[in-house]
């Protein structure tokens, strides 16, 4: 009965005189009344359109469509309302190993006492030992929540450390990093975009130089986006006033060319920019118009593709949905957007930003790969750092404390042949200078270090002609 009253439904919604919506429409409520009159077991009607048909219905759009019931759309707002929480600590992970690299001045974790070299073994009871990275950084997020119980090894004390904190809002800079990589050459990351970003990086290209710099090497790698207005006034420290930044284009909306502000001040110097897979969204606005403009060289691997204008819509009784209404487009007309297996985004084309030099990090070797997963690095600076107080930015590793790091691995059964040794050594005695300077000045002295020998960074300053 209920199959011959479904068809008689839709066989009368086909004949009436209305446009496709309506007649869908009808349709759908048809089906629903008679499943609620007919099924075997109640039904929820909440539970039928707000987990079923209404998601249905947008997943045939693209994965970025979103409806959300009364307590995720609740949720979603707290979220955009909520502050950075967390606990100060800059750790370095390993499998099954927590270790603190660096405790940030008047947050909970410096006014605990803990120190940099301490190793994390448990946090709420929770054993670090059994855990994955992928693990440990998941539990760690979730820590930064609430009050947590840290369990800690440090190795001037015979019996485990208890620390207990609570997690304060944390500022956290989405211009994170500025330094000189040579004289008149500036290093500036960009974590994220956000409502400061702009003004940030404004100001960490003063402190560097500003308009006597040579050149500027603008890491964007791993950046996520963000707010893409910050975005455009990033953009118009390096472009003309006046300049297109990018176009979104959608059919429910007019097609719009945004530009740098007419007060735009530029600089002038030469400008490489660092993308790779994960850069996205106004990293990649950023990134296309430098490059569409010919401003900028860009580094990398190409960029992860997400070129969507996404707008919220409060609906009826607390819920709202998340659509997809245009997409972005670079200065030239190339589309971010990468396609989608499926939806209205499986027809898009390649998408992404292809750097105008594609340069892969370089990969490990066996022995690179073993010293980094195992810690060692780590545990020999922590107790480096602690038999020799007053380390300072300059510090080099000599080719006596590269010997004695070599008989420290050797005394852990780690005795790598001559040959290989050799080929290693210069690799070696940075990282081992990043990670002492890590602990006794903080990680932006060993982020230094890093950059130094970072392939892509390298290639960067040779397309601007100062390697």
């Amino acid at each position: 009965m209920l199959a011959v009253g479904l068809l008689g439904v839709l066989c009368a919604a086909r004949a009436e005189e209305a446009n496709p919506l309506e007649q869908a429409l009808k349709s759908m409520a048809g089906v629903y009344a008679l499943v609620e009159a007919n099924a075997a077991e109640p039904t929820d009607a909440s539970h039928a359109f707000y987990d079923g048909a209404l998601p249905a219905m947008l997943r045939r759009l693209d994965p970025h469509s979103v409806f959300f019931t009364p307590g995720q759309f609740e949720q979603l707002r707290e979220m955009q309302r909520s502050e950075t929480k967390g606990f100060g600590t800059v750790v370095s992970i390993l499998p099954g190993r927590v270790i603190v690299l660096q405790t940030l001045p008047d947050t909970p974790s410096s006014r605990v006492g803990l120190q940099p070299g301490d190793e994390i073994v448990a946090v709420n009871n929770i054993r670090l030992d059994r855990l994955m990275p992928e693990q440990l950084t998941a539990l760690l997020t979730e820590t930064r929540r609430a009050e947590a119980l840290l369990y800690v090894h440090r190795s001037t004390s015979p019996r485990l450390l208890e620390f207990r904190m609570k997690p304060e809002a944390m500022e956290s800079p989405s211009v994170d990093r500025a330094f000189l990589l040579r004289p008149g050459v500036g290093y500036v990351r960009v974590t994220s975009f956000e409502g400061e970003t702009g003004k940030q990086l404004h100001q960490a290209l003063e402190k560097l130089g500003g308009q006597e710099l040579k050149a500027v090497v603008l890491d964007l790698r791993g950046n996520p986006g963000g707010i893409i207005d910050s975005s455009v006034e990033a953009a118009g420290l390096f472009l003309e006033p006046g300049a297109v930044v990018m176009s979104t284009r959608g059919r429910a909306r007019p097609n719009e060319e945004v530009k740098t502000p007419a007060a735009a001040k530029p600089y002038r110097f030469a400008v490489a920019v660092l993308v790779d897979e994960k850069s996205a969204s106004a990293a990649e606005i950023l990134a296309g118009a430098l490059q569409d403009h010919g401003r900028a060289r860009v580094v990398g691997t190409r960029s992860y593709g997400k070129g969507l204008v996404q707008s919220i819509y409060p609906l009826s009784q607390g819920t709202g949905i998340a659509l997809t209404t245009a997409f972005y487009f670079t200065p030239k007309g190339r589309l971010i957007q990468r396609a989608l297996s499926e939806g209205q985004l499986a027809a898009h084309g390649e998408g992404g930003l292809k750097p105008d030099v594609e340069v892969f990090p370089e990969h490990p070797t066996r022995l690179r790969a073993f010293l980094d997963v195992s810690g060692l690095f780590t545990t020999f600076a922590t107790e480096f750092v602690k038999s020799t107080p007053g380390l300072t930015p300059e510090f080099d590793v000599s080719n006596e404390l590269l010997d004695r790091f070599q008989g420290f691995l050797a005394d852990r059964k780690v005795t790598p042949g001559l040959s290989e040794w050799s080929r290693e050594r210069e690799w070696i005695r940075s990282r081992l200078r990043q990670d002492i300077l890590n602990q006794a000045v903080g990680v932006e002295a060993g982020d230094e270090v890093e950059m130094q020998r970072d392939t892509q960074v390298k290639r960067a300053l040779l397309e601007l002609g100062v390697l």
